[in-house]
């Protein structure tokens, strides 16, 4: 039975929000960083996996990653001339826009971006990911993989509420007729992503692009093109940014 109204218990002590004595902590983690190591990178991250991160930061183990509110970041390095911490740091603070992070680190420039072309890994696509190629299921019996792996029966309620016309014949999941998962180009629904990750398509590649750079010298380079392969110089940077 529900307890009475009166033998409830009601916590009367207040909590204190730890926003601003986080975001305290962030902002001094940060300008620390800034002071310790020669480099700071913006860069962003395609399909991102924690997974994978951890396996990128393990390559870094003498440098420091940061992610989090862009504009406490921002704040802490500066934002403007004016009250920045370093010489030419708020152009940092200025490509801190979207699903970015910082990269602090004393490695030198050919290093880290080495390290991050040479790294990606192949994972399951979530809901609102684009098909990047056509999936269709052959009609009979349902395989998986190109071991043509068969899926054990208990699974055939759930494809069948992922949209899947499947049924159960002599302890088999089988469908009448081909069924298309996905076409490509498609935006993935929530059940067609789960059917992918059931039939171990891989569609997402996690990647870490290199955006720009800046180094204690008080040099900024704006990396440019899909793969941050060609550099602009800080003049052409500061044209652009304006």
């Amino acid at each position: 039975m529900p307890k009475a109204k009166k033998s409830q218990v009601v916590h009367l002590t207040k909590v204190q929000s730890k926003g601003q004595k986080g975001r305290g902590a962030v902002m001094k983690a940060v300008q620390e960083a800034a002071s310790a190591y020669d480099y700071v990178w913006v860069f962003s991250v395609e399909n991102m996996r924690n997974q994978y991160l951890k396996t990128v930061r393990s390559n870094f183990k003498t440098s420091r990653f940061f992610f989090g509110s862009n504009k406490v970041m921002a704040k802490a390095l500066g934002n403007e001339p004016e009250t920045e911490i370093k010489e030419n740091i708020h152009k940092i603070s200025n490509a801190l826009v979207g699903d970015v992070g910082l990269l602090f680190t004393n490695e030198s420039v050919e290093s880290v971006k080495k390290s991050f072309d040479e790294y990606e890994a192949d994972d399951y696509a979530r809901a609102g990911n684009i098909a990047t190629y056509r999936v269709v299921v052959p009609a009979g019996e349902v395989f998986r993989g190109y071991a043509k792996e068969p899926f054990p029966n208990n699974m055939e309620p759930e494809m069948r509420d992922l949209g899947m016309p499947t049924r159960l014949r002599e302890g088999k999941i089988t469908i009448d007729s081909d069924y298309v998962i996905c076409e490509e180009g498609d935006r993935l629904t929530s059940q067609q992503s789960r059917l992918l990750k059931h039939f171990w398509e891989k569609m997402a590649v996690f990647k870490i692009k290199l955006m720009c750079h800046w180094h204690n010298s008080g040099e900024f380079v704006q990396l440019v093109g899909s793969e941050g392969s060609a550099e602009e110089s800080e003049e052409e940077s500061d044209e652009e940014m304006e």
